[in-house]
């Protein structure tokens, strides 16, 4: 599977792009009632995204922006946004409520998601200390250094191939007021590297004291992950966990419901696996009569079988 569609919300504003150069921008919405979408995709070909931005400051009350976010800079598959978070930056003073930024908000037609180029973002969320809401598509590149920030609340970070050193920079990091953690694992082939033991500061739960949602999902390690989280210190403070979008097996759903107990949960989401239905059965029987909402459902999950008798499978969302 590919991402087919933008975003249409973010900070639970929907979200707006912000038209072209040729455009008029006198009925436009009132700048705190949208998520804001600047894109160079939508724009002339000659006009860079710091460009749109800079348009964009001068017909928008920036003052009341809350939620901004950045669609496709140009030949995203072979630049990265510094010249995006440079322009951020240098405004940062103009934009006082904003609380949520996403950086890299492309489908397929625009640039892969394994494709697309990113940087260290830490700048970003040091320049914004307010900011409560966070987002950034595409591993290439990525970095994440490890960083103390009060105000964060919400962290997703959407690949193909999520960086070993970016899942320690996050186990690392400081966040007291982080409440949902979602992070796209990925496979190797994209540059996934991590191991289920890259994972354990985060499982620990010592930085993260207000965590309530944890999403470690789209792996294809996914039943080592399974087999972390089912004895990780986190789990019982969590309202949701999601360990779907992977190459989550029979092995792996059963270390699961092997370790601590999980009908403390409101929600567990499976979905896109490649259990057995008599697995299927007992995670529903062992989690639905408690009051846990259980998503099984397989989606696109689909085997291939070579002649050998080799198994392939894959997670939801790769190149």
């Amino acid at each position: 599977m590919t991402i087919g569609d933008h975003l249409s919300s973010l900070y639970r504003l929907p979200s707006h792009t912000f038209p072209g150069p040729d455009a008029p921008t006198d009925k436009l919405p009132e700048p705190d009632a949208v998520a804001w979408r600047i894109s160079s995709e939508v724009y002339d070909a000659n006009e860079d995204w710091p460009d749109a931005f800079a348009r964009f400051c001068a017909a928008v009350d920036t003052t009341r922006v809350r939620a901004l976010i950045v669609g496709a800079w140009q030949e995203a598959y072979d630049s990265d946004p510094h010249a995006v978070i440079a322009a951020l930056l240098a405004a940062r003073d103009r934009f006082p409520a904003l609380r949520a930024l996403f950086l890299g908000d492309m489908v397929m037609e625009e640039c892969e998601i394994s494709w697309i180029n990113q940087t260290d973002v830490g700048p970003l969320l040091a320049g914004f200390p307010a900011l409560e809401e966070f987002g950034v598509r595409g591993g290439s590149g990525l970095g994440f250094t490890a960083l103390e920030h009060g105000a964060l609340r919400r962290l997703v970070v959407e690949t193909g191939g999520l960086p070993a050193e970016v899942v320690r920079g996050i186990g690392a990091s400081d966040l007291p007021a982080l409440e949902h953690l979602d992070l796209w694992l990925g496979t190797p082939d994209y540059g996934g590297d991590s191991e289920a033991a890259d994972l354990e500061p985060i499982l620990s739960g010592a930085r993260l004291p207000r965590l309530r949602h944890l999403a470690l999902r789209n792996s294809e390690m996914q039943d080592a992950v399974a087999a972390a989280v089912a004895a990780a210190p986190i789990v019982e403070r969590l309202e949701v966990l999601d360990l779907s979008m992977g190459v989550l097996t029979d092995e792996g759903a059963v270390a699961l419901l092997g370790g601590q107990p999980l009908t403390h949960l409101k929600k567990l989401d499976l979905h896109h696996h490649y259990l057995s239905k008599p697995v299927e059965e007992r995670v529903r029987e062992t989690l639905e009569p408690a009051g846990v909402e259980v998503d099984l459902d397989r989606d696109d999950a689909e085997e291939d079988t070579e002649e050998d008798g080799t198994v392939w499978r894959y997670v939801a969302v790769g190149e």
